[in-house]
């Protein structure tokens, strides 16, 4: 089955500089070996990265042990939906590649939320804003 973004069409890739997704495919797409939900293909600032480390989840540091490289501002990376919509509500999202972020997301964020953050706001545009 295809993985569909927010617009109902077939997922872009969020990006491969760092390689991110759940399965360090480069897609933000997820399944039952992804229960946190890695949908959202955020592009990170540093008011996000700083927020995340106010709530446990340091983003900035390496883990080598999880293949993650550790993030810095302008990174592209699927993140938890729930995680992204804990910041939106505290004032710190980050903007959002909208044709890369799984249409699961919405199962925890709001559209409105999604699309006031979205990058890519027209369905079609091809969302390659990828690295």
């Amino acid at each position: 089955m295809t993985a569909l973004n927010v617009f109902g069409e077939p997922l872009r890739p969020c990006g491969f500089d760092p390689i991110t997704g759940y399965r360090r495919d480069g897609y933000c797409h997820t399944g039952p070996d992804n229960p946190k939900g890695h949908t959202v293909c955020a592009i990170v600032d540093e008011g996000f990265i700083a927020f995340q480390t106010t709530v446990d989840n340091d983003i900035a540091t390496p883990r080598p042990d999880l293949a993650f490289p550790g993030l810095k501002p302008g990174d592209h990376w699927c993140v938890i939906a729930s995680k992204w919509y804990e910041a939106y509500l505290a004032g710190r999202a980050c903007p959002v590649n909208l044709a890369a972020t799984d249409i699961r997301a919405l199962e925890v964020i709001p559209r409105e939320a999604l699309m006031e953050y979205g990058v890519d706001l027209r369905a079609g545009d091809g969302g390659d804003t990828a690295r």
